[in-house]
């Protein structure tokens, strides 16, 4: 009976090192990409293929995957820059990524994120033609990008839009790793591949997930890899507390070592934001709303499209759980001679409104979570996967890379509940 006096009380103090909601951005381009895309927008390309340039000498693939999804992004509707590109350089490596990128891109502006039952029969086959014809154009940027991971991260998305046979993606991942044994971006295109919901299964995509992180180097951000299977694994209805295949005890493990990789890194560090999103669910999904909030502070306004976009538009539910986190800390802490704890770290700059009150959508949609968490049956209509988005929901670039047969995953074909949704997988834009 006293828990919302306690929330009363308390909850200003829960924003503090919270940077306030306006400050956060999702998929934010860091200061070097930043410039270059508003250059592309008032219709210069050489900032962008300079830079592209440095990344592919550099070697450093993390960013050069990136750069070249937000650029390909950027020209679906800004084109001018892109096409002048393509006239004054057509054999450039760095352009050919660009491309790739953009014909996966193009695909999905055809088919959009709606649910496929409200996609027409016209959009699938429009959408699955441009994959077929955009083959030659992403085998070029793997020619031309030797030793380059990117390319075989774009391809294995494209094999998901087509479904294409398993022996392709095993083809591509592996063509990846020999470039690079551990970038991020294309193991995490391999977990999403492999959930159950598109072509593996629970074991598969753990057991992967798993044994990328162990032979990845101490402290890489590859070693969060993990938390990318507990919320594909969390998607599925028989993930609660107790039930499914996947023991919970193996869940938690993983959500203990995604604590002690973040403690490596510093707050408001972006090669952390990627896992530490995924982590920040994972907290709350095991009803452990105060070492989530102490995630938030670590993440700062570095919020990431996944895992939120699971849940609809990923910024607006990003920070309606960090309010719901903040509410259930603050209704938690004793009336009298309770304070909320002070920040572990000093996270990055600026502090969440003080005299706000938690709207009761937060605290609602935290409490959802964790229902679902305990296991409530599938059908419930409380079940947070049931709450998926709606057509016209998503940020534009969530619909990127990623369908299965008829643009929808295997799962969804199998499954009767879900039949119909629109896939859930998109572009990791931060992930390389």
């Amino acid at each position: 009976m006293f828990a919302l006096p306690r929330m009363l009380r308390h909850f200003a103090a829960t924003g503090e090192g919270l940077p306030p909601d306006g400050a956060v951005e999702v998929d934010a381009p860091d200061s070097d990409v930043r410039p270059v895309l508003s250059a592309a927008r008032s219709g210069a390309w050489e900032p962008a293929a300079e830079l592209l340039a440095q990344t592919r000498t550099a070697r450093d693939w993390e960013r050069r995957g990136q750069y070249s999804a937000s650029l390909a992004e950027l020209a679906l509707h800004h084109t001018g820059w892109f096409g002048d590109w393509r006239q004054e350089q057509p054999g450039d490596p760095d352009l050919a990524l660009v491309a790739a990128e953009w014909e996966i891109g193009r695909a999905w502006e055809i088919r959009t994120a709606a649910r496929a039952r409200h996609v027409s029969q016209e959009q699938f086959q429009a959408f699955q033609a441009v994959l077929r014809d955009a083959e030659p154009v992403l085998r070029t940027a793997a020619d031309l990008n030797p030793g380059d991971p990117v390319p075989w991260r774009i391809l294995i998305a494209h094999a998901m839009g087509l479904g294409a046979p398993r022996k392709v993606f095993d083809e591509y991942l592996t063509r990846g790793r020999e470039a690079d044994p551990h970038h991020v971006g294309l193991h995490t295109r391999a977990v999403q591949y492999l959930a159950q919901k598109w072509y593996g299964s629970h074991a598969e995509m753990f057991g992967f997930a798993e044994s990328a992180a162990a032979a990845a180097p101490e402290g890489s951000p590859l070693r969060g890899l993990p938390l990318h299977a507990v919320t594909e694994y969390a998607l599925e209805h028989e993930a609660g507390i107790g039930q499914g295949p996947v023991a919970w005890s193996r869940i938690e493990g993983l959500v203990e070592a995604g604590l002690e990789l973040s403690a490596v890194y510093e707050p408001g560090d972006r090669r952390a934001a990627d896992f530490r999103n995924h982590l920040a669910l994972a907290l709350i999904r095991s009803g452990r709303e105060a070492e989530a909030l102490e995630v938030f502070r670590l993440i700062g306004t570095d919020a990431r499209t996944f895992p939120w976009a699971y849940l609809g538009d990923p910024r607006e539910n990003y920070l309606l759980m960090r309010q719901g986190v903040r509410a259930h800390v603050a209704r938690r802490t004793p009336y009298f001679g309770g304070s909320v704890p002070a920040p572990a770290i000093g996270g990055p700059s600026g502090t969440a409104a003080t005299g706000e009150v938690a709207p009761p959508a937060a605290v609602m949609a935290v409490a959802l979570v964790r229902r679902a968490a305990a296991g409530r049956p599938r059908g419930d209509p409380d079940h947070w996967h049931d709450h998926a988005p709606r057509p016209g929901t998503r940020r534009r670039h969530v619909r990127r890379d990623c369908a299965g047969s008829a643009g929808q995953p295997q799962g969804h074909a199998r499954d009767p509940a879900r039949r119909g949704r629109a896939a859930p997988a998109g572009r990791y834009v931060q992930s390389g």
